[in-house]
């Protein structure tokens, strides 16, 4: 190994890569990680000094705050390379501030940006060989910070630990994806932790989900967790329904992550000349558009997937169909959308930041 100092963060370099090991033809979604890592402690109240690191485990004590009351939190991020091997970032500020906004909610320090960004830029750039060009390829970016003080008395820890890892990714869904909307089970509440990206919003998504899937179904569409009648997000995607050529989403609130896929899509739907409408739909609604013919597509929305179509929906044991369309509103947002990730279009957004 080696060691070197780049803009005040201490880099040890891995003393060999594992890149040549991998199958990049092949790779299982979020399974496979680069050779670095990025890691700064909070500790007495203050940053320390940050790390950048060969990928490995580490130990925690037992008692880890961690492991005992769920203060963690974590963003999804994406990098690609274009055709010039240049890497280029995706509304980075956007995954930042969220990701302090989660912080805050769960009682956790917020992280500088200089940390943030800084740390981000210097790993990318050391493991930027795992960045791979051509449509469809992306290095997904792990943010994440967890509780690392001691003792298991029911308080907010002290000391924290922020990290980010890397993983080469291709596409996250493959396969018809049907959804049973939610009658009992909620994602989140009004007062709760929905809006933040926090590990235990992701933990409860599980049980109904495995009872969805041995129904046959891939995903849950949430409800509302006081009368279960509107819709909220698709699995762990935000939720987007065309009805004829209208395009609607439940607006972001408590229980409603307010997703960067979601507000991008937003606005180059809007842009394209596509009418949207933000406000809450009602299953009912569903239900019925689907019956006269007017509901035309459901799909999900997040940075893993992008854009992830719907085929088909069940609601109280009745199994609706959607129409096959060869050219959905889903898809050519989603080419739009990745054509300015990838720098294959213009972004006339300013949306795209070179690392």
């Amino acid at each position: 190994m080696s060691t070197t100092q780049t803009n005040k963060i201490e880099t040890i370099k891995a003393a060999a890569s594992k890149i040549n090991e991998v199958d990049f033809q092949n790779l299982s979604f979020g399974s496979v990680f680069t050779d670095h890592l990025f890691e700064c402690d909070f500790i007495n109240g203050e940053w320390q000094k940050p790390v950048i690191k060969p990928y490995a485990p580490f130990l925690l004590d037992p008692s880890t705050r961690v492991f005992h009351y769920g203060q963690a939190i974590f963003e999804g991020m994406k990098a690609y390379k274009d055709v010039n091997d240049d890497i280029w970032l995706f509304r980075p500020d956007e995954n930042y501030n969220r990701f302090n906004k989660s912080a805050v909610r769960m009682a956790m320090p917020e992280v500088p940006e200089n940390i943030f960004m800084d740390g981000l830029n210097e790993l990318l750039k050391i493991d930027e060989a795992w960045v791979k060009k051509g449509k469809g390829n992306a290095l997904y970016i792990r943010p994440f910070m967890i509780a690392t003080g001691t003792g298991v008395i029911a308080n907010p820890s002290n000391d924290y630990k922020f990290m980010i890892i890397l993983s080469p990714v291709t596409s996250y869904y493959s396969g018809d994806v049907k959804v049973l909307i939610a009658e009992h089970y909620s994602r989140a509440a009004n007062g709760g932790i929905g809006a933040a990206k926090a590990a235990g919003n992701y933990a409860a998504q599980f049980y109904p989900t495995s009872l969805a899937n041995k129904e046959g179904f891939q995903q849950v569409i949430w409800t509302d967790d006081a009368t279960h009648t509107k819709l909220e997000e698709a699995g762990t995607m935000n939720v987007f329904i065309r009805i004829n050529d209208t395009l609607l989403t439940a607006p972001i609130s408590e229980r409603i992550l307010d997703g960067v896929t979601r507000k991008t899509l937003i606005d180059l739907a809007k842009s394209e000349g596509i009418n949207v409408e933000i406000r809450s739909v009602l299953v009912s609604e569903l239900v019925e558009a689907s019956s006269n013919g007017t509901l035309k597509e459901i799909f999900g929305a997040g940075t893993a997937a992008v854009v992830s179509p719907i085929c088909g929906f069940s609601y109280q044991d009745i199994y609706h169909e959607l129409p096959k369309l060869d050219n959905s509103m889903a898809i050519q947002l989603k080419d739009k959308l990745t054509n300015i990730q990838n720098k294959l279009a213009e972004d006339t957004f300013g949306w795209t930041v070179k690392v």
